[in-house]
């Protein structure tokens, strides 16, 4: 019965006819099955598959070409005009949690005036949105008439017009400041506003801080700023309301300035958590909800990603190896000597974040040098001078996003436990071991030492060759000074964030006829007059960056635009200004010039923040940048 059975379940062929009818079928359902089966894969594809812009994704060789000239070699002396550092770049590339990040700050929606109470907003609202009543509309309607006839009997008899506001508990009031802000700058769009602060000797003012955006800049970095303002109030003698009189200049309401450090505690690895919002702030209902979906789905294994706020005050204060056990515990990569020293300042941003690449690959901390050797191009004297990192870059930054420390304190641990501990020191020079034989190297500190011979003392010719596949610049770790950036803001606050700009290349390209034979014409007030006729309206602010040192050389250009230079606005980093201050605190109380590349770097961050940029050889001379038939080789 077994053996029938399974012959009876069996099909068999016995050299009959095959049922072309089913074999039909047969072969209709597999193509049908690989058809549904491609379209499944292609439509994956396109849902994951995330071309990269060569722009955004630059290579190691398009950032090569992005810092220097085509025709320049491995010493980086090039042209310095425009300066560029990591913040300047998407970093979506680098990693996934960058990525979605980003996209979130971006999406973060800003207040606008829809968002902000009315003058009837009910005092007894606590939460710092806008909520909707449920009472019924009609009596709702009739009592506020009452009490608005009521209110005006009263005001007209007993209203004084010198008693002094509250500014922390007048909701009405906080609404007004916020919308008088609003509608005062349409330029920009507002993210959040702190609670109004008293101004003890002004008892019809308020201070009033906020962060904001330029709405220009909606669509590019995540760079927020911090406004702070004074606003001079006074009382409409027949209604006894309060209107605001005047606004003050950028940075005028400095009772709304925070001091110390920033928000957020202190998280695992250095890193700091993501600040929390405060009742005492203004934040839109769906941006409270937009930051409290994002908590709650946020990794707690990982640190959030930093937001680049340019006014909050800076703590760049240097990181300290909590104990023995943890020092010893610890794995460190130092770079000893090399070429890059007193090089211009491309040339060090070049090697260093090589060195900070392969930190991070070899998951060790990165042992820095803070004295940085400017090079004499930069300086006033001339001659090559030690500054401090701090100054240039965003230490604060760069400490809670990867594992740095000090050289000097460094030193000073190894000294006291490499002995005790018998801590083991890895030493190999300059290029000779690439980055991937050292990965299983368990001892405590990797050294590289550098020689006298270039270029193979570079610190950059670590990363090529084979390595440069697998060791990437983070180019999002190093960002430029907020106290530089402090400056950049105010020059565009200046301007009401609502100019244009130009960046103008003549200097010793201007006098080379032989490589930039137009140069010199096409960049005179007469030729600029001409080309800027179409591109920018007459009366607009007309920021210059240039490298021209004549600046009365573009007088003409007054009488259609408000011309505007960096030296217009020297009182941002002269000795009573705030810049002036903290940079001599941060250099042990010893003053500090505003040397070259500071200029450079706030010239370009001005001119990057332009609503019109116009660059020279892109829209001002036939001329190519880098001489006589270079246009094809730059493209």
């Amino acid at each position: 019965m077994l053996g029938r059975g399974l012959g009876m379940s069996a099909p068999q062929w016995r050299g009959g006819a095959l049922d072309l009818r089913s074999a039909l079928r047969s072969g209709g359902n597999l193509l049908f099955g690989l058809f549904v089966a491609a379209v499944l894969a292609f439509t994956l594809l396109a849902a994951v598959h995330s071309p990269e812009d060569p722009l955004l994704h630059p290579s190691s060789h398009q950032l090569t070409d992005f810092l220097t000239s085509a025709t320049s070699n491995s010493t980086f002396l090039a042209d310095d005009s425009v300066l560029r550092t990591g913040e300047d770049f998407a970093t979506a590339s680098n990693s996934s949690e960058a990525a979605s990040s980003t996209v979130v700050a971006e999406a973060l929606p800003f207040i606008k005036l829809s968002d902000v109470g009315s003058e009837n907003t009910e005092a007894g609202t606590e939460k710092s949105v806008t909520v909707d009543t449920d009472t019924d509309g009609n009596s709702a309607a009739a009592a506020g008439a009452a009490a608005e006839e009521d209110k005006h009997i009263v005001e007209a008899v007993s209203c004084d017009t010198e008693a002094p506001v509250d500014c922390t508990g007048d909701r009405d009031l906080f609404n007004l400041l916020m919308r008088t802000a609003i509608e005062k700058f349409p330029d920009l769009h507002f993210y959040r506003f702190g609670r109004p602060v008293v101004v003890p000797e002004s008892p019809m003012a308020c201070d009033l801080a906020w962060r904001f955006r330029p709405a220009e800049d909606a669509k590019g970095r995540t760079t927020y700023y911090k406004d702070y303002r004074r606003f001079a109030l006074t009382r409409d003698v027949n209604t006894c309301s309060l209107v605001v009189e005047s606004v003050g200049e950028y940075h005028s309401g400095t009772g709304a300035k925070r001091s110390g450090k920033r928000k957020g505690k202190k998280g695992k690895k250095g890193k700091r958590e993501a600040p929390v919002t405060t009742t005492t702030d203004f934040v839109p209902v769906k941006t409270q909800m937009r930051l409290d979906e994002n908590a709650a789905n946020a990794d707690t294994t990982t640190a959030a990603e930093q937001v680049f706020v340019v006014g909050e005050a800076v703590n760049d204060s240097m990181p300290v190896v909590a104990s023995e056990s943890d020092f010893s515990r610890g794995r460190y990569l130092i770079y000893m000597g090399g070429g890059e020293r007193c090089k211009s300042m491309n040339h060090y941003i070049w090697g260093f974040l090589c060195a900070l690449g392969e930190a991070q690959f070899l998951n060790r901390t990165l042992v820095m040098d803070f004295s940085v050797c400017l090079n004499s191009r930069y300086t006033a004297s001339g001659k090559d001078e030690e500054k401090d990192f701090r100054l240039y870059f965003d230490f604060e930054h760069l400490k809670e996003s990867a594992s740095v420390i000090d050289q000097s304190q460094f030193w000073t641990d190894w000294g006291k436990w490499h002995k005790k501990d018998r801590l083991k020191n890895h030493y190999t020079e300059d290029i000779k071991v690439t980055p991937m034989k050292l990965r299983d190297v368990k001892d405590t500190l990797v050294m590289r030492k550098f020689g006298n011979v270039e270029p193979d003392n570079y610190w950059s010719r670590v990363c090529e060759g084979e390595t440069e596949a697998m060791i990437k610049r983070p180019w999002h770790l190093l960002w430029k000074s907020r106290r530089l950036m402090e400056i950049v803001s105010a020059i565009a606050s200046r301007m009401s964030w609502d100019f244009d700009s130009m960046h103008i290349v003549r200097g010793e390209k201007a006098q080379n006829t032989q490589l930039w034979p137009n140069l010199d014409a096409d960049t005179s007030p007469e030729n600029l007059l001409v080309t800027l006729n179409d591109k920018v309206g007459a009366g607009r602010y007309l920021y210059i960056a240039t490298d021209e040192a004549d600046k009365s050389f573009f007088d003409p250009l007054n009488n259609k635009y408000q011309t505007r230079f960096l030296d217009d606005f020297k009182d941002l980093w002269d000795e009573n200004s705030e810049w002036y201050a903290e940079t001599k605190e941060l250099n042990n109380g010893n003053p500090v010039e505003f040397d070259g590349y500071m200029r450079v770097a706030v010239d370009t961050e001005v001119f990057l923040r332009g609503k019109r940029k116009l660059e020279t050889f892109n829209d001002l001379t036939r001329d190519c940048k880098d001489g006589v038939n270079t246009c094809a080789v730059s493209s």
